[in-house]
């Protein structure tokens, strides 16, 4: 397919989307299922127009000034893409599989609009209703760290160190340009992807079958170092979901001790055996049943919460998710943030440790969440996260957000990574 062909798809799919309000990911496959002619790499050359249109949607549609699929897709090219207007209407000429060219007007109103006049969500590309909350964690920084959202991201590996090292992953899957990671001790980046082009499914590699590694944002795997999970030590994962971070703590703790990964989400949590099997991990328990946990109160080393969350700071890989995402949905998290922080607690022993995570940058859901739990509950100490940071990774690299060195913000734009909070309180002996 040329250009015209996918970017004509790339419409069709995100009026889909728009019309029955789907998810990006169920859209696409239902086309290319209905279009088998297209190729795998036409496939991935939609889903770049589809993903980038969604993650330059606010900006498009004022600069357009049409609130449409096509205003999207073609402002994908050029703010994703970044080709010129001259250049796509060349690249177009002759398709008669194009869609209808940008008209004069279209034109003359994206040459003459100015973002630097533009409201502080269009040029964030984030919903209005999310100001308040960017602002309220970020300041004047907000509209920076929001934009960095809006960014290609990179496919990061975590080097399962209980079967390989960086150096010998990276000698393997050095076709596929691979490179260790800034800040995370035994990750590896695949840089994000330009124009039309895909990044090598290094899923497909005996490498990743025989579990050297697995595919986890180099931001999940810092949270994991910060964990700090020592050998021989009793750590219960409280929402451990598809296992990403349990399999790091595992390899952290050499298969020694004991991690009880448990999720109230069965679905979630299915996929974690066959991804134990894979990895060697032989000091996981996996839990499906919360009443199996009863016995382990007051008695567990570290818990972690990686609580469920808005999701804000992965919107990079799940762009449609922030035009998905509402403000009663964000509060209706707090909610079960809390409850879920204090039945955790209950697990921690005297002197351990609780360990709160989320993937959102929103501090509604993070350092909010953790200062309430101090007014409910006494006899807990909030620790210094930053201070571990600055042990773990030095002071020559990114830094996270912070406000006194305690809880940490990651996000796109001061690490490169997804967006994730990280806070930890010790129980008092």
């Amino acid at each position: 397919m040329r250009i015209g062909g996918r970017l004509a798809a790339a419409i069709e799919i995100l009026e889909d989307m728009q019309t029955r309000h789907r998810p990006a990911a169920e859209a696409l496959r239902d086309w290319g299922a209905s279009h088998r002619f297209a190729g795998a790499g036409d496939r991935a050359a939609i889903g770049n127009i589809v993903y980038d249109g969604l993650r330059h949607r606010a900006t498009s549609r004022w600069r357009f000034g049409a609130d449409t699929a096509r205003a999207d897709a073609y402002g994908a090219l050029l703010s994703g893409f970044g080709l010129a207007l001259d250049e796509i209407a060349s690249q177009l000429d002759g398709d008669r599989f194009a869609p209808t060219p940008l008209t004069k007007e279209e034109t003359e109103s994206w040459r003459q609009s100015d973002l630097s006049v533009a409201p502080g969500t269009i040029r964030a590309n984030a919903p209005e209703w999310s100001e308040f909350f960017f602002l309220e964690g970020f300041g004047e920084d907000w509209v920076s760290e929001a934009a960095g959202l809006a960014a290609r991201p990179p496919v990061d590996l975590r080097v399962n160190t209980l079967k390989a090292d960086v150096a010998k992953v990276t000698r393997a899957l050095q076709k596929d340009g691979v490179h260790p990671t800034e800040i995370a001790r035994n990750g590896l980046r695949i840089p994000p992807v330009k124009g039309f082009g895909r990044h090598p499914n290094i899923q497909a590699t005996p490498e990743f079958e025989k579990g050297w590694f697995e595919i986890q944002d180099e931001g999940s795997q810092i949270v994991a170092d910060l964990i700090f999970a020592q050998p021989k030590e009793q750590v219960l994962d409280f929402c451990a979901g598809g296992g990403g971070k349990t399999l790091a703590l595992a390899a952290a703790m050499e298969n020694r001790g004991q991690i009880h990964a448990y999720d109230a989400d069965r679905g979630r949590l299915a996929p974690i055996v066959e991804r134990l099997k894979r990895a060697g991990v032989r000091n996981v328990q996996v839990h499906s049943d919360r009443s199996t946990l009863e016995p382990l109160k007051g008695k567990i080393d570290r818990v972690v919460i990686d609580a469920p969350c808005t999701g804000s700071g992965t919107w990079r890989r799940k762009p449609d998710a922030k035009w998905r995402l509402t403000e009663a949905q964000l509060r209706a998290r707090q909610s079960e943030q809390a409850a879920i922080l204090d039945e955790a607690s209950s697990y921690v022993r005297p002197g351990g440790y609780l360990v709160y995570i989320t993937c959102s940058m929103f501090r509604a859901e993070n350092e909010e969440q953790i200062y309430a739990f101090g007014e409910r509950h006494e006899g807990w100490d909030l620790l210094s996260a930053g201070e571990v940071w600055q042990d773990l990774f030095g002071f020559d690299k990114p830094s996270p957000w912070s406000e006194d060195l305690n809880c940490i913000t990651l996000t796109p734009a001061a690490t490169d990574t997804d967006g994730f909070f990280f806070a930890v309180m010790q129980k008092m002996a």
